[in-house]
């Protein structure tokens, strides 16, 4: 029995460790319940997050609903003008003519159609290949958490850390709109991002904090998930990231 037992417990280790060595690249995905061309990029979404289809990469997927399709027939209640300033400042950062959806950017350092599997494969493989910080996220609580951050990149300048809310298993029936009379299922859809401060790499490396987060009473907890990451000021790349369920 105790034999048992030590094997269960070294197997368990085993995951742990294999789990804290993939490469965690964070996959933004814009998109719009009113948009027609948003499902098909929401069905990659899903996948990623599903099949972790990149071997040694973790993919931490986020949904993020823009606002600017809220006056086209349909209210998307996920919407938040929260993401479609995001959506904008990637547009600046990346030099780019225009911002669409559902565009998906991959560690706030390139981005493709949100639709293109094979597009998305591609841009996650490359980016894992950049050096990162060493991040740990555990939940300690029913509402506190513990971040530490280790060993961020040289050169890094300031570096703003995040902490995004994601829920899967959602779905709505849509009735107006480019979708009008269909039923939509999301995941990982990002419920709130919340800026928690920066890292001046020019005075610490790391970092550790226990802090606190919220949950609202109509989230399902089974399903959601905390992402934490940093993000390079001026460059908007992420440097370092991890996700945790609750």
């Amino acid at each position: 029995m105790m034999t048992r037992f030590i094997f269960a417990a070294a197997a368990v280790a085993a995951s742990a460790l294999a789990q804290q060595q993939r490469a965690p690249v964070v996959v933004e995905l814009f998109t719009s319940e009113g948009c027609s061309s948003c499902p098909p990029a929401d069905t990659v979404l899903a996948r990623l997050d599903r099949e972790q289809p990149v071997s040694g990469v973790e993919v931490i997927a986020l949904g993020e609903h823009v606002d600017y399709w809220d006056h086209e027939g349909w209210r998307d209640r996920f919407s938040s003008a929260l993401f479609t300033a995001r959506q904008q400042d990637y547009g600046q950062a990346l030099k780019l003519e225009s911002v669409y959806t559902p565009q998906m950017v991959i560690n706030g350092q390139t981005q493709v159609l949100g639709s293109d599997w094979n597009a998305a494969n591609n841009a996650i493989r490359a980016a894992a290949q950049a050096v990162r910080a060493m991040v740990s996220l555990r939940v300690t609580g029913w509402d506190t958490m513990s971040v530490q951050v280790r060993e961020l990149p040289k050169g890094t300048q300031a570096a703003d850390m995040f902490l995004a809310i994601a829920e899967n298993g959602l779905d709505t029936s849509v009735f107006g709109g480019e979708n009008n009379g269909r039923r939509l299922r999301h995941s990982a859809v990002v419920r709130t991002m919340t800026r928690l401060g920066n890292l001046d790499g020019k005075k610490s490396t790391s970092y550790a904090a226990d802090t606190r987060f919220n949950v609202r009473p109509e989230w399902n907890r089974q399903n959601l998930r905390l992402v934490f990451f940093l993000q390079e000021r001026g460059t908007r790349k992420i440097v370092g990231a991890a996700a945790a369920r609750l």
